[in-house]
């Protein structure tokens, strides 16, 4: 009975492996994880301007998945427009891209003026550039460095979190 009982254990675990891969779900959830290559994306605006990952090659980048409807990340581009912008706005190795995710350019773009948020926002209506990325769960936030690798995740908002990643764009920026 044991025998037969852990044998039908070990199938099941077989058969939910095999599943989970066949979804697009790795040992690490379906996302990209710390020491990864940024996906290559493309934001596309309202107006049909593209922006791709690729153009910001050399650069420290910090890609934030939100939505408008979302406590945390409200909580969280309030903590990027008090603190990070203001510190890194005008370096020219840093990009902020902040990406709402199923939101139209208009729709983040009104987002932004009501909340009085001085960096760019950025659309991802299709939800394609966050599925590069991850599978569910925001806010969200990667930070990779010069070399496009993913150095850095932060997922949901904790305000410890969020002062270790104002470390890690700072220990980027150096290197």
């Amino acid at each position: 009975m044991k025998k037969t009982s852990l044998l039908i254990c070990l199938l099941l675990s077989a058969t939910t492996a095999r599943y989970a891969a066949a979804q697009g779900n790795d040992s690490h959830g379906g996302e990209v994880a710390i020491g990864d290559a940024m996906p290559a994306f493309v934001i596309t605006a309202d107006d049909g301007t593209q922006t791709t990952s690729a153009q910001f090659r050399g650069k420290v980048v910090l890609v934030n998945f939100f939505a408008t409807w979302c406590p945390p990340c409200r909580t969280e581009l309030a903590e990027m427009e008090k603190k990070l912008w203001p510190e890194y706005k005008d370096r020219e190795d840093f990009v902020l891209l902040v990406i709402g995710r199923e939101h139209s350019g208009a729709e983040v773009e009104k987002y932004g003026a009501e909340r009085g948020l001085s960096f760019p926002l950025y659309p991802d209506k299709d939800r394609k550039i966050f599925a590069a990325f991850a599978r569910q769960l925001i806010p969200r936030s990667y930070l990779t460095d010069k070399q496009g690798k993913i150095i850095f995740i932060a997922k949901g908002y904790e305000k410890k979190e969020f002062d270790n990643l104002m470390k890690a764009i700072e220990r980027a920026l150096l290197q």
